[in-house]
């Protein structure tokens, strides 16, 4: 421990007291043993049964597609152009207005096309836009 065999060597004692630490360790031992218990309890409640829904497909985002070639899908569906996509998506909009659009581009498009997409979807007024990519 701490201890001097000679009274004249003036040499610094360089051992750690590690008794403040072991009583601190202890204190919080036993604190988290006392208050684990009082976390897992839980109230007992006896929930309501209800019947099983179907999802509401009416609140599904869109899938918004551009393959390699530039070829734009609207929910697997062909769409010409950036114009014919930009009235068609306020048509939807103004049926939904909580709409939400999923990107699929393919990774060999050029990110300008990519780009251009984004505008008429936000030109359309859509602000909900997220990319959707695989795993590697």
């Amino acid at each position: 421990m701490g201890f001097k065999t000679n009274s004249d060597d003036d040499e610094a004692v360089s051992e750690i007291n590690v008794t403040p630490l072991v009583d601190v360790m202890l204190v919080l031992v036993i604190i988290l043993l006392v208050t684990a218990p009082l976390l897992t309890q839980s109230v007992n409640v006896a929930l309501p049964k209800t019947a099983t829904t179907t999802p509401d497909t009416q609140k599904q985002p869109f899938q918004l597609g551009i393959d390699a070639q530039g070829g734009i899908t609207l929910n697997k569906n062909p769409i010409p152009d950036l114009n014919s996509l930009e009235e068609r998506l306020k048509i939807e909009l103004a049926k939904n207005p909580e709409m939400v659009v999923h990107i699929y581009a393919d990774q060999a498009i050029n990110y300008g096309k990519v780009a251009e997409l984004m505008a008429t979807v936000q030109h359309a007024g859509i602000s909900k836009l997220a990319f959707v990519s695989v795993e590697k």
